[in-house]
């Protein structure tokens, strides 16, 4: 359980105005007891890569942006997993530097604020720093390019604090294919990515399959003897078509496999209707361009008007409640996270869960729809704590 200290201050944020993304906390006593008393793991949020582009200091209230401590702590979020984001570009391209220099940021952030924050590299660190009031930053690598096909690197990062890795992101790289490259180039995992998933079992690192191929997603499952996490992706079900998300036979592959999908916020990833919005707006621009030539000042003011009369159509709390829902119904209560991508994806995130702040309004969501406490404190930290235990039991036996 949080400190006092920790309760009150957070109750006092819950009612501020923040400048940035405010959002309006509708949240009962129980939910806002639940978020303050419980362990709350997001397990991404892209919080270094937006530092290192837009530097605000999050240890304070920030003037941009999805996270910073204050919100967090308001909304009793307390395990966020810090992403240590690569683009696709830095495939054999200074991928490793990018890395380091990343965690270099959060290593900093801590030295500034240690009565605020902290570095966990097992789930007992969590714990130790939830009794002393601490936020633990945790770390995840999205994007393996920065292993460079090297173990040795593996065995860096992970002495650095990382604690999964995402195999891939937008584009195939030298470990697995991405469920955006349409190049697929080796057909699921690369023969080092095979060999990287079976030592990132024996060291203890959590496998991320989120952004990789559904061919990348069964070999890994053929491999790993621990469960695997999905740290931020969504049903497929609500986007079809879309591979970035999971469809319903991968879902019950993830289960059977006792790993867990942290269901993931932004609206592209939620609705049919934000998912298609991006294309929609293409192809209605290309239509007009066509009848009264690109670029010319009709043709801008007509692309001008439909952008407005086609405004972004944000998803709600509802839902990624959905998504939530069909998770459970699916396979279980078992195997659903957490993992928001706050920062990582603009402005498009849900009405009702626009920043770190709204964390009691999601489960004031999973309250009203009949969830148990005990249930969301599954959701909220359990699953995800089962699979990396797993991961650290394994790596244990494995070193005995």
């Amino acid at each position: 359980m949080k400190n006092v200290l920790a309760i009150t201050i957070a109750g006092a944020l819950s009612m501020a105005t923040f400048s940035a993304q405010s959002t309006e906390i509708v949240a009962g006593e129980q939910a806002m007891r639940i978020a303050q008393e419980s362990m709350i793991i997001d397990t991404h949020i892209d919080v270094p890569w937006r530092l290192i582009n837009d530097w605000e200091d999050v240890s304070k209230a920030t003037e941009r942006g999805d996270f910073d401590y204050e919100r967090a702590l308001a909304g009793g979020l307390n395990v966020p997993f810090m992403a240590i984001y690569i683009p696709s570009s830095y495939e054999d391209n200074g991928a490793y530097t990018l890395a380091n220099h990343l965690i270099d940021f959060m290593e900093a952030l801590v030295y500034r604020a240690p009565e605020k924050f902290a570095i966990p590299h097992s789930v007992d660190d969590l714990f130790a720093h939830q009794e002393k009031g601490l936020m633990s930053l945790a770390m995840g690598m999205e994007n393996g390019a920065p292993i460079e096909g090297d173990m040795e690197k593996l065995y860096h990062f992970f002495e650095r604090g990382v604690r999964y890795i995402t195999l891939a992101h937008s584009e195939d790289n030298h470990i697995a294919d991405s469920s955006y490259d349409i190049r697929q180039t080796w057909g699921g995992l690369s023969p080092f990515g095979r060999d990287l998933v079976r030592e990132m079992n024996r060291i203890g690192m959590m496998v991320d399959v989120s952004h990789i191929s559904d061919k990348a997603f069964y070999d890994v499952l053929e491999i790993t003897q621990v469960p695997v996490v999905a740290t931020h992706s969504s049903a497929r079900r609500f986007t079809p078509g879309w591979q970035r998300n999971m469809n319903d036979d991968m879902i019950k592959a993830l289960a059977e496999n006792g790993g867990v999908i942290q269901v993931t916020f932004g609206s592209t990833f939620v609705t049919p209707m934000a998912n298609q919005h991006r294309a929609r707006i293409q192809r209605l621009t290309r239509e007009i361009n066509a009848r009264l030539g690109e670029g010319t000042p009709e043709a801008i003011a007509a692309i001008e008007k439909m952008r407005e009369e086609n405004p972004y159509p944000f998803a709600t709390k509802a839902d990624v409640l959905d998504h939530i829902d069909h998770i459970v119904n699916l396979v279980g209560i078992e195997h659903v996270g957490i993992g928001s991508d706050y920062d990582g994806v603009g402005d498009t995130l849900p009405v009702g869960l626009k920043d770190a702040r709204t964390f009691p309004n999601l489960i004031q969501g999973l309250l009203d729809r009949g969830y148990s406490e005990e249930d969301i404190n599954k959701i909220l930290h359990g699953n995800t704590l089962r699979v990396w235990r797993a991961a650290e039991a394994f790596a244990a036996a494995e070193a005995e």
